[in-house]
Order: structure tokens, then C-alpha cells, then sequence
């Protein structure tokens, strides 16, 4: 949906380009963060268990086959294991 008049878009973009590129990519990392916290905030909201695994499929799940997603998120969790035995470790 494109609900920006094209002058606004145009100005908008103009505007954006005035800005020097290190402050454009920290802007997109920013509003990046953003979203992840969002997401991360509605995925506990719904139940807090996984969340790692979660926050990758809902970013990036579509990017990859079903086969990669598996392994991927396998590989997700087995990390989440190891850092859970580490840290309690003595």
C-alpha cells in the first residue's frame, strides 16, 4: 500500500540523501532494533519459551527452504543449550 502522496515521497527521499551514509546506515539499524524489540515483546506476550528460535523464524523463515529452516533452528537451540550449560557451570 502506497498511501505517500509522490511530492512527499520524493521530498522524503531528498531529504534522506542529504544524510551522510554512515548516518543512513545507523538509521536502518536503528529502526532494525526497533522492530526486534517489538517482535521479541510480542513473542513473550504469546509465551516465552524458544524465543532465539522464534525471533530467527519470524525474521527470516521465509528466506529459507523448509530443510534449512530445520537446521537452522537445530542449530539455534543446540547453541541455546550450550550457553545454558556454560553459564551454569561452576
Amino acid at each position: 500500500m502506497i498511501d505517500t502522496p509522490p511530492d512527499v515521497a520524493r521530498l522524503y527521499h531528498e531529504m534522506l540523501m542529504t544524510r551522510s551514509g554512515a548516518e543512513r546506515l545507523r538509521m536502518g539499524c536503528d529502526l532494525f532494533m526497533a522492530a526486534r524489540h517489538l517482535v521479541l515483546a510480542g513473542l513473550q506476550a504469546e509465551s516465552p519459551g524458544d524465543l532465539p528460535a522464534r525471533l530467527f523464524l519470524r525474521f527470516y523463515g521465509r528466506d529459507f527452504s523448509p530443510h534449512q529452516r530445520a537446521a537452522i533452528v537445530e542449530r539455534i537451540r543446540a547453541w541455546g543449550d550450550e550457553r545454558s550449560r556454560s553459564s551454569s557451570a561452576p
